[in-house]
């Protein structure tokens, strides 16, 4: 099956990890892959997963957010990432080790142009049946909605990043 979750809300990525921790109480092997998130950013969700280890795997392929959050990097840094990551979710899908792969944040390296969709697409066309997918992030094209087997939007009504509230550890992070 092919999930996707999407908008502009929080809890999309929060879903992606709760589908993953329900693929391993079933004894299933999950990894995440996130094309954004990056090493330099220890999250909650990290700490959690490597707990798992190793029936829940997770790697950071990203450089980090494009352009904002302080962001210096040139874009030609975080489009070599995205490749990069991409070849991993590429060769991970068809290696016959994991039952789930959370693309975490695909979608945005899409719509940021890191990678494009005709290649996403064409990999989700060659995906083993056996292995279930999710892609996460805001914006998701038409065309993975139109493919997916489930689709999910997670729509802001309110959030205190609105007040002025920056993200909070244990919360976002």
């Amino acid at each position: 099956m092919i999930f996707v979750f999407t908008g502009n809300g929080k809890g999309k990525t929060t879903a992606a990890i709760g589908q993953g921790i329900r693929a391993v109480g079933q004894g299933k092997r999950v990894l995440m892959i996130q094309f954004i998130k990056s090493k330099k950013w220890p999250t909650g969700e990290e700490k959690t997963i490597q707990s798992l280890e190793p029936k829940f795997q997770l790697i950071k392929g990203g450089e980090g957010f494009v352009g904002i959050m302080g962001d210096k990097l040139p874009r030609e840094v975080h489009e070599l990432a995205a490749r990069e990551t991409l070849k991993i979710a590429k060769n991970a899908i068809h290696s016959g080790e994991f039952d789930l792969i959370i693309l975490d944040e695909v979608n945005v390296a899409i719509s940021l142009n890191l990678i494009k969709l005709r290649e996403v697409l064409e990999i989700l066309k060659k995906a083993p049946s056996e292995v279930d997918l999710i892609l996460t992030g805001r914006g998701a094209p038409k065309e993975l909605i139109k493919i997916a087997d489930l689709a999910t939007e997670c729509k802001e009504i309110k959030h205190p990043f609105k007040k002025g509230v920056l993200a909070k550890i244990g919360v976002e992070y």
